[in-house]
């Protein structure tokens, strides 16, 4: 008779539920830990404090959710979420001026991260093989006697240490995860790690927003542009009829929490649109502040002898400056990587499959690594940066791509699907884009020879 499969997954956040959801078609039971205690309704927690500021589930992401909880949408726009045409009714300021917006079928939802979990753990809850255990520490991992698989996990239930055995342990306990010690402890390698620190920090606050103010947009975004624009801004509405506000400075250019230096940061911005809003809005929240906000990359892929049933996702595995709104999308691809793993493979295959699966869960966040230190590496303060010729040529390709996205609608879609995932960055370079990337260069080179012969002419 085959024995129970069970797989523990450490941390009860996006990334942890999403692998609860999957991993309940393959084991016969599933136990989600979380140190936290779960809110009876969609409000903030202790252990997710970034959950007050924006949140832009991709539609890549979007699309995923939906397959694996069907009716997810329509539940979050009855709670409340907004959905929206990304294209239409997203007013972006590029630094070449306002992006070209029309209509599309692009539809995007906007609501708070805190009812998007809510929602989700509740599905989750209901699957019959899944078990939380929530006020619950994970203190290590366990072993077997030849040190070859990781078999369980040592918790720490009000100061009583028990032992839990699984056949799966994932590690979805976010930034802050300690595998790598635990590792170490066991006399396992530990992952190499890497950083990109553009040294940014976050202010936000929800508002109540104007009635009676007519504008023509639900979202705006204004993006930093380093080095020489290291602050931005953001309003996204959320359920209830409010919006979540949020400042952001680069190169340690961190914005104010109290009342005045909010609001003069906010006039900084290259439009006064945000500050206009602040100003007519009625404030519910205090003003947060988040830092902390690195890009960080754990290579377990890359590990020689990595232990044997135990896999790193989320947070725990790559960290992403979430001005770029990626990391849970790269949640949701992650679930479907681990959902075709365990279509072929049974449980049992880890003993040999562990690399294979952690090196399949590495290509989810590659594409979205690339970007996120691509663009960070444009701010001054990252240290020890060596920018490839390939980020060079990146980054000067995207400023020379702005322009086309202020005049070409057409060109503004490609831009927004390749940045929601939709599609990979190489539609960017599509021909019908690239010969106005290149026409906007002959433009500015005419332009800089008719500067130049104007001031050799008045030299005589």
């Amino acid at each position: 008779m085959q024995s129970e499969t069970h797989t523990v997954i450490v941390g009860g956040s996006l990334a942890g539920l999403l692998m609860g959801r999957v991993l309940a078609n393959h084991c016969d039971r599933v136990t989600i830990i979380e140190r936290d205690a779960y809110p009876d309704q969609p409000t903030p927690r202790k252990g997710v404090p970034h959950s007050r500021f924006p949140h832009t589930l991709m539609l890549k992401g979007q699309q995923i959710l939906e397959a694996l909880f069907p009716g997810l949408k329509a539940e979050l726009i009855s709670a409340g979420a907004i959905e929206l045409d990304s294209l239409n009714d997203l007013a972006f300021l590029t630094p070449a001026g306002w992006a070209a917006r029309s209509s599309s079928n692009l539809m995007l939802l906007s609501c708070s991260r805190d009812l998007l979990d809510w929602c989700i753990r509740r599905r989750v809850a209901q699957l019959p093989n899944v078990q939380f255990l929530t006020q619950t520490t994970v203190a290590g991992l366990l072993t077997d006697a030849d040190h070859t698989k990781i078999t369980g996990v040592l918790l720490d239930q009000n100061e009583a240490m028990n032992e839990l055995y699984a056949d799966l342990i994932v590690d979805a306990s976010g930034k802050a995860s300690h595998t790598p010690n635990w590792l170490r402890t066991l006399g396992y390698e530990a992952p190499s790690e890497i950083e990109v620190n553009a040294f940014v920090g976050y202010v936000a606050r929800i508002y109540q927003h104007p009635l009676e103010w007519s504008v023509d947009w639900q979202m705006m975004f204004m993006p930093a542009a380093p080095p020489q624009q290291h602050r931005g801004g953001a309003i996204f509405p959320i359920e209830g009829d409010r919006w979540i506000i949020s400042l952001a400075g680069g190169d340690r250019d961190y914005p104010p929490t109290d009342e005045a230096g909010f609001i003069a940061f906010a006039r900084t911005l290259p439009s006064s649109t945000i500050a206009d809003a602040i100003e007519r809005s009625t404030p519910l929240t205090p003003i947060y502040a988040y830092y902390g906000n690195e890009n960080r990359l754990r290579q377990y892929d890359r590990l020689s002898h990595l232990p044997a049933h135990l896999i790193v996702v989320g947070h725990a595995a790559c960290s992403l400056n979430p001005t770029y709104g990626q990391a849970m999308t790269v949640a949701a691809l992650e679930a479907t990587i681990v959902d075709r793993f365990f279509q072929q493979y049974p449980v049992e295959a880890l003993d040999t499959q562990t690399p294979h699966l952690q090196k399949q869960l590495a290509k989810a966040h590659q594409e979205a690594w690339s970007a996120a230190t691509g663009m960070d590496y444009r701010y001054e303060s990252v240290p020890g940066k060596s920018i490839s010729a390939v980020t060079q040529f990146v980054n000067w390709y995207w400023e020379q791509l702005m322009t086309v996205v202020v005049e070409d609608a057409t060109a503004c879609r490609t831009f927004l699907e390749v940045l929601h995932l939709l599609k990979p960055s190489i539609a960017l370079f599509h021909p019908s884009i690239l010969i106005q990337v290149l026409v906007h260069l002959f433009k500015q080179y005419g332009q800089l020879l008719r500067v130049h012969s104007e001031s050799k002419l008045s030299a005589h």
